[in-house]
């Protein structure tokens, strides 16, 4: 998996590239992660302090190092700024097929960054990894993350009632799928 993760950290689009994500870079990562509107419906909690932020990042380099999850900070190439997470995890070797998640700061929502970083994990997934299938679950008010999986040509393929439970609130789930024999 080592390989892989290197190849993951090294992906390139037109306005954005992948790097290893980095304790080192706690700050930019706490920028986003610490914003109740950005972290609303991600699946993590509100990072409040500098020092949470530091240890989900630990967390996450340990789940890197074993092999259970793969993980990138986004970057704008333009002013080189880390602007997001994007995060291949719950693989299958079985029915070779793993889910994908991510973050993006919500100065670059709405602006095509999404769209490209989902662009960028589903063409490294289906060819470096060579799963059969992604999938994606998404909480049914996160209208902007549907429209992202909706633009990389995933389908709905169904709901899940009352699935999360944010901020004493029930919500559904979306789940997304894509086959690598839909690629073109």
């Amino acid at each position: 998996m080592e390989k892989q993760a290197d190849l993951f950290h090294s992906l390139e689009g037109e306005k954005i590239y992948f790097k290893a994500l980095r304790v080192e870079d706690v700050q930019e990562i706490h920028h986003f992660a610490s914003d109740q509107e950005v972290s609303r419906f991600i699946g993590w909690n509100l990072m409040n302090t500098l020092e949470e932020s530091h240890q989900h990042i630990e967390v996450m380099l340990n789940r890197e190092s074993v092999g259970t999850h793969l993980y990138s900070s986004i970057v704008e190439k333009l002013t080189q700024a880390i602007i997001g997470t994007a995060m291949i995890f719950n693989f299958d070797k079985e029915a070779n097929k793993a889910e994908i998640g991510y973050v993006l700061h919500k100065q670059y929502w709405g602006k095509g960054y999404g769209t490209e970083m989902v662009a960028l994990m589903s063409d490294f997934a289906f060819k470096s990894l060579n799963l059969h299938k992604l999938y994606a679950m998404v909480v049914h008010a996160n209208i902007g993350s549907a429209r992202i999986l909706e633009k990389n040509r995933y389908e709905l393929e169904g709901r899940l009632k009352d699935h999360y439970f944010i901020e004493n609130k029930y919500y559904d789930a979306l789940l997304f799928g894509k086959i690598t024999n839909m690629e073109t």
